[in-house]
């Protein structure tokens, strides 16, 4: 077989655990986190204080760990660190296990064209390799994996027993094939026969119960969900969109204004997780040689005082949305932020206005206050979950506590302490927007009725979520929104990174908790990656042209290639995502998902600037 590779980045995203893969001669569902293989040098421990806190007392409140464990976040294997000539990686059991032979029978008649494929299971595949099935007859064909599935709203997974779903309870040993009518592939023209006359119809097992119920399977872990399960089975296309979203909690490290030795602890978090006492800091010293080569000259209570310093900041920040920390540093006006050290976590400089506002581009731009150039970013990602069906709405505050009332999320472990997570590293531009000009802008007239407007759209979408929905996350943060994708469509045509390498994280947030005033707004567009390609510069150097860039990229909104249809859609009872849309599609302000915080969703240009449909709301006149 051929080497099988993802990238670090894919494992805490498109195909992390639970996820399908599809290989050369089957399809795989990535192995838990009991499965990987992380023994030796396999890994590095990362240390993020504040995000492993924040996960732990999340994951503790839904019981997906332990209340006596200690978190810890850890990269996935890299095959380089290879024992015996056999790469460290993640084992991924062979799933579906229903294949279908690619030799066809083609049957013509008068009226129709009919193809059929033998369906076969994993078991009944030749021995050396497992990738040819042999007939009666002696011939031998080659297999695909079948497309279809079937999983619950819990996240289980499972595959179809066809022999049930055909026959019901009567015992049948007769061979089964995969029969298509006509090109479109559409389940009304695709059927599953038996040799013994029975058959079904694809479009049949979309109906409630037709499948089954779940018997709680999660091929990942190799088990079955002890709770149970019991909910009705739903087909699943085995490579659609849906059948995968990953739960990932995202933070920008910030920087330590204390002394050497608080930095290096900072730094060596990860690998302290387990110390409770000053006597275990002794024996960290003593069996892990990295902790001894940083902290060998310090005094071992002097290290575990700064430790519980440390972890009891990072108790207090887990305790508020992690956006909240990181507004008030890129938001504090000073000159500097961070030190300029190529192994600082972070450093920015807030530019003086004149470096930035520049009066030739004709542009009121006097809603901004600052305008912070940050250098030197870092970027920490963790998998904790995922769902399948319906993607976890993701709150604007950048919290996960109402993650589980909204779409049931499943476990990537069993009972597993610590979680798979990647730092990148890159630079970006912060914009401080005046939230005193937001709060005015609100309380117009014609902005109050689009808030109206918004508003019914987002409570007809909030329906579709069986719990809690979501909270509506504001017109300022829609405001802020609209105007991220706007920038980062234009800064990709002007500094020449790829618009899917940008990023963005939209403050408009409370100091206090719950529905609070918004008093502070400010955008964050970065880009981080673990190559050169988040490091070049090219970003931070786009600030001397803000107010130009600004111009031009509301200048292009003001009219999109899908109007009037775009510039007159109101988000009222559309159906889907699109009801959380003011003028906004894919001609305008949609752009990568990959680059989005919100998932596209709640996006509005007529909030920006005057369109074609006359509304008045917009913030830049």
């Amino acid at each position: 077989m051929t080497k099988n590779a993802q990238r670090l980045s894919q494992l805490i995203s498109t195909f992390g655990p639970g996820a399908m893969i599809d290989l050369p001669t089957r399809s795989v569902v990535v192995g838990g986190l009991e499965q990987w293989d992380m023994k030796g040098n396999a890994f590095t421990t990362l240390a993020e204080p504040r995000l492993t806190m924040r996960l732990e007392q999340i994951l503790k409140e839904q019981g997906r760990l332990n209340s006596a464990a200690h978190l810890s976040l850890r990269t996935p294997p890299m095959s380089a660190n290879a024992r015996d000539g056999i790469p460290n990686g993640v084992a991924a059991p062979v799933f579906p296990t229903w294949f279908i032979c690619e030799q066809l029978e083609t049957n013509s008649s008068v009226v129709s064209t009919t193809r059929r494929r033998r369906l076969v299971r994993w078991q009944d595949l030749d021995s050396k390799g497992r990738r040819r099935f042999q007939f009666d007859d002696g011939r031998k064909s080659d297999v695909t994996p079948i497309r279809f599935v079937c999983a619950c709203d819990n996240g289980h997974l499972q595959d179809i027993d066809w022999r049930w779903v055909v026959h019901g309870s009567v015992a049948c040993q007769e061979a089964m094939w995969v029969e298509e009518k006509g090109t479109s592939a559409d389940p009304a023209d695709t059927n599953v026969i038996c040799g013994c006359g029975r058959h079904l119809s694809l479009q049949d097992t979309f109906q409630p119960g037709r499948l089954g119920k779940c018997r709680g399977e999660r091929p990942w872990l190799l088990d079955r969900d002890p709770a149970g399960c019991g909910d009705n089975l739903k087909l699943l296309t085995r490579t659609a969109t849906n059948t995968y979203f990953p739960q990932v909690h995202t933070v920008i490290s910030l920087p330590s204004e204390e002394d050497e030795l608080s930095q290096l602890v900072e730094d060596l978090s990860g690998d302290l997780v387990g110390v409770q006492t000053v006597e275990d800091v002794g024996q960290a010293k003593r069996f892990n040689p990295k902790v001894a080569a940083s902290l060998g000259p310090f005094a071992d209570d002097e290290i575990f005082a700064r430790l519980v310093r440390i972890r009891e900041g990072a108790k207090s920040d887990a305790s508020r949305s992690p956006k909240l920390a990181e507004f008030d540093t890129f938001a504090s006006g000073s000159p500097e932020i961070g030190t300029n050290h190529p192994t600082a976590k972070l450093y920015a400089q807030t530019l003086a206005r004149a470096e930035w506002a520049d009066p030739a581009a004709e542009i009121d731009i006097s809603g901004i206050k600052n305008l912070v150039a940050v250098h030197r970013l870092r970027e920490v990602s963790c998998l904790y979950g995922f769902t399948r069906f319906e993607a976890a709405p993701t709150s604007a505050d950048g919290d996960i506590e109402d993650v589980q009332l909204s779409v049931r999320g499943a476990p990537i472990s069993r009972d597993a302490d610590w979680l798979p997570a990647i730092e990148q590293f890159g630079e970006g531009i912060f914009i401080h927007f005046d939230e005193i000009a937001i709060k005015d802008w609100l309380h117009a007239d014609a902005t109050a009725h689009r808030n109206r407007q918004l508003l019914v759209g987002y409570n007809h979408w909030q329906k579709r979520f069986t719990g809690k929905a979501p909270a509506y996350p504001g017109t300022s943060y829609v405001l802020l929104h609209s105007i991220s994708h706007a920038l980062m469509a234009e800064i990709a045509l002007d500094c020449g990174y790829p618009a899917s390498s940008l990023k963005e994280r939209v403050y408009a947030l409370s100091s206090k908790k719950g529905a609070g005033e918004i008093d502070r707004c400010g955008i964050l567009i970065y880009t981080a990656s673990t190559g050169a390609q988040g490091t070049l510069g090219g970003l931070v150097a786009t600030a001397p042209r803000f107010a130009s860039i600004l111009k031009n990229a509301l200048e292009r909104l003001g009219i999109c290639s899908n109007d009037p249809v775009c510039a007159d859609h109101e988000p009222d009872d559309r159906s889907g995502d699109r009801a959380t849309h003011g003028a906004a599609c894919h001609g305008c302000l949609l752009i990568a998902e990959t680059s989005c915080e919100m998932r596209n969703l709640f996006l509005d240009r007529s909030l920006l600037i005057p369109t074609m449909s006359g509304d008045q709301s917009c913030f830049f006149k």
